[in-house]
């Protein structure tokens, strides 16, 4: 068996550039159940499929330069401006990919179009600034295997 290394689990925006700086990355995919319980149901509830929703979320290192000092252009902060700042942009869907697009087979990726929802950054005295994005998706999320 092969364990996942977490460092290949990544998040691209749209431009299909990897967001700068993530240091984590996380997906949750659930599928709501509808009530159906009655008066046969003997005291249990009983349940039959529903609305499926899924959303990307990350959280990394908060920068506005590179190493040699050259300004970011994938960075959180391009992400909001675009997606939540700018008019004529803003709160349009885009589409996020998540896992590793390295060339090994058997890469998994899930891509989707989805919403930027939340933006937070957090500094502390003497602590390197921080920063968290969640995308909810809006539609299907698909699967590709490489």
């Amino acid at each position: 068996m092969a364990i996942l290394n977490g460092t290949n689990l990544k998040v691209y925006g749209a431009s299909a550039a990897l967001v700068a700086y993530a240091q984590t990355a996380s997906i949750t995919i659930n599928m709501e159940t509808r009530d159906i319980s009655n008066k046969d149901s003997n005291g249990y509830a009983e349940s039959l499929e529903g609305q499926r929703n899924w959303e990307v979320s990350l959280d990394g290192a908060y920068a506005w330069t590179d190493a040699a000092g050259s300004a970011l252009t994938d960075g959180a902060d391009d992400t909001v401006e675009l997606y939540l700042l700018d008019g004529a942009n803003s709160r349009k869907a885009f589409t996020v990919k998540w896992g590793n697009t390295g060339a090994a087979t058997g890469d998994v990726v899930y891509s989707g179009s989805a919403f930027l929802t939340s933006f937070s950054a957090n500094g502390g005295v003497e602590d390197t600034a921080t920063y968290s994005m969640t995308f909810v998706g809006t539609g299907a999320i698909t699967q590709a295997v490489t």
